[in-house]
């Protein structure tokens, strides 16, 4: 395996770590069936891949083997996000033939955190991920790490996320306040249940730690979503 180094992104804010922490937690808590988490969000630039990474780092400081998948075969950010001068193979390289398993994966300077990079753009993403070589690819590496986050496209955009919840234990759903409607969100998490994806939770980010208010009113909406869906399948 080839190892990498790559910048640190983590914030020094005191409140987006210990909300970190407590995401860290809450997937633990999950069970131990949960290893492959799918964190996808309703449109572009809500702070997912920042959310990830740094998940990633604090569940590898606590000494969990993990993976950071970046499955963005259509616009990887990660290489230019985390400053990676060297040139590295990626996800839609390995779908395509391109590479093999052991090309792909690199080992980090964090602590027990491997990543895939996304690669070059494909010209067919979700075709490439609905092939049944992603699937094997994923109940392979599962042997080896405690968790394998993936991140993926906003659903809202386009179906990549809900190709790949398929395939996954569970699911985070990232939400900017103010940005995402609350329908829209509605929507695309129903989406990805339709997928057969549980949903984990919601994770709101880019809160204003002041704006308790605010907060507790999107908290409110989105429990009643929970709710509703909880009463349906009974």
């Amino acid at each position: 395996m080839k190892k990498i180094t790559l910048t640190d992104k983590r914030k020094s804010n005191y409140y987006y770590n210990e909300a970190i922490k407590t995401l860290r937690t809450n997937i633990q808590l999950s069970g131990q069936s949960i290893k492959t988490i799918l964190v996808t969000s309703c449109y572009p630039n809500e702070g997912k891949s920042d959310v990830i990474l740094s998940l990633a780092q604090e569940l590898g400081s606590i000494g969990k083997k993990v993976l950071l998948l970046d499955a963005d075969i259509r616009k990887t950010a990660y290489v230019g996000r985390l400053g990676v001068e060297e040139e590295v193979k990626g996800l839609s390289e390995f779908l395509s033939g391109q590479a093999n398993v052991n090309d792909i994966i690199y080992e980090t300077n964090f602590p027990n955190m491997d990543i895939i990079f996304g690669g070059p753009t494909a010209p067919n993403p979700s075709g490439l991920l609905s092939e049944n070589v992603f699937q094997v690819f994923l109940k392979k590496v599962r042997e080896y790490y405690s968790y394998i986050l993936i991140d993926t496209p906003p659903i809202g955009t386009v179906i990549d996320a809900a190709v790949i919840g398929r395939c996954c234990d569970g699911a985070i759903f990232l939400i900017e306040p103010g940005s995402v409607r609350y329908k829209d969100a509605q929507k695309a998490m129903s989406q990805l249940e339709r997928s057969g994806c549980q949903i984990l939770g919601a994770v709101m980010n880019k809160i204003d730690s002041k704006s308790d208010k605010y907060y507790s009113s999107y908290y409110k909406h989105y429990g009643e979503y929970y709710r509703k869906a909880d009463e349906e399948n009974k």
